[in-house]
């Protein structure tokens, strides 16, 4: 039975990363969302609190779903839940500040995820990206076009990655690649590649709606050689596991996503309260929605899209901490949640009115970061279609 109270010896640490989001990320949100691709120095202050955010590594991506070996029965409430609510303090400050902090990239989740204890040793510290789509490969990540050649000791690959969160900060990003395109899916495996690396270039850095504080890369591989050590997992490619050993990562970073969308949405709803009750429009729980005046009760409804987003995310944190298989269940919480906080954040401009649209208010920038969070580690549409192939018991080609 999973208990969905919030454990009371995670209270210092909600409270250590909501003062973290009120006083430093709220402050400077509208400052480094104007200042596009300039990289926050005093983040450097706080990254040490986001390490010890979880045991795993801390952090928006950083920890890891890490299966057999010791794994433990009983109820955990371990590395993930504490990550995940962690995440969601840190979104309600800011989710472009929170993707800018050092080591808390998504590559770390897949070193944390399937890395051996050699290359968690070795990458402990670093700040990785991840780089999974390429200009002709969105969605489908199986239709990855970047190829690896083993060459003595070392791989060599090649390729364009774009859309990689904090590729241009990162000490090193994990590239997925395909040892065969023939093999498809199985032949996929995910690299290692230190940033500085000859041949791995930063062609640009876009500009974007939302989360402007973060940077994302636009990164072309030509010639890059790594050591095969630097591969995660094994290299051989199974048909059976090859692919389901990258996809790993996501098991655990798509509840994080939906965590940073919890996070965004809750300020927008807090904020929406605030100034609905300073125009005298009071919400009432004792009353039924519909005898209530109309802003009340879409607050109301929000309010309630909100809460089955935030109980998703903390099932599939559980799962994942208890050791038990949530593909299922991290693809509802990214789905569920993602599009809750675009609705609700819409919304709340909405009811705002000219308060809403303005930049005098944070609501219209929550507005516009909220965008992304239904889209990246995984579209609305991929996440719909994930759960119905969980569900129906049918495979990637029966369901397509």
């Amino acid at each position: 039975m999973i208990n969905l109270e919030v454990p009371a010896k995670f209270a210092q640490l909600v409270d250590q990363a909501h003062q973290a989001a009120a006083e430093f990320f709220r402050p400077h949100s509208r400052k480094y969302d104007q200042a596009e691709h300039t990289y926050p120095r005093e983040l450097d202050m706080l990254a040490a609190l986001l390490d010890g955010l979880s045991a795993s590594g801390g952090g928006a991506g950083a920890g890891g779903v890490r299966r057999g070996g010791a794994a433990a029965a009983g109820n955990q409430n371990g590395a993930n839940l504490r990550l995940l609510l962690g995440t969601i303090e840190m979104c309600w400050g800011d989710v472009g500040l929170l993707l800018s902090m050092p080591r808390q990239g998504l590559g770390n989740a897949a070193i944390a995820s399937v890395a051996n204890d050699e290359q968690l040793a070795r990458y402990q510290g670093k700040w990785a990206a991840m780089a999974i789509t390429e200009p002709d490969t969105g969605s489908d990540s199986g239709a990855i076009r970047t190829t690896a050649v083993l060459d003595g000791d070392h791989y060599v690959l090649n390729g364009e990655k774009i859309f990689v969160t904090a590729g241009e900060r990162a000490d090193c990003v994990v590239v997925w690649a395909t040892l065969d395109r023939s093999l498809g899916k199985a032949a996929i495996k995910s690299f290692v590649v230190d940033r500085g690396t000859p041949g791995f270039d930063l062609v640009r850095l876009e500009h974007k709606l939302g989360i402007r504080a973060s940077d994302t890369a636009h990164f072309r591989l030509d010639n890059v050689r790594v050591h095969r050590d630097n591969l995660l997992g094994s290299p051989e490619i199974n048909p059976t596991q090859g692919f389901a050993g990258v996809m790993q990562t996501f098991d655990n970073t798509r509840p994080l996503v939906a965590a940073m969308a919890v996070g965004v949405a809750r300020a927008a709803l807090e904020e929406t309260r605030r100034i609905l009750s300073t125009a005298g429009v009071e919400i009432d729980y004792d009353r039924p929605p519909l005898t209530q005046p109309a802003a009340a009760a879409t607050y109301l409804q929000l309010e309630a899209d909100w809460e089955a987003a935030y109980l998703l995310s903390l099932e599939a944190a559980w799962m994942a901490d208890n050791r038990k298989p949530n593909s299922l269940q991290a693809s509802m919480a990214k789905a569920k949640a993602g599009r809750s906080a675009s609705d609700i954040t819409l919304r709340c401009v909405e009811l705002a009115g000219s308060l809403g649209y303005s930049e005098n208010s944070l609501l219209e920038k929550w507005a516009r970061d909220s965008k992304i969070l239904d889209i990246f580690e995984g579209t609305q549409q991929i996440q719909q279609l994930i759960v119905a192939r969980r569900l129906l018991g049918k495979s990637s080609a029966e369901l397509k």
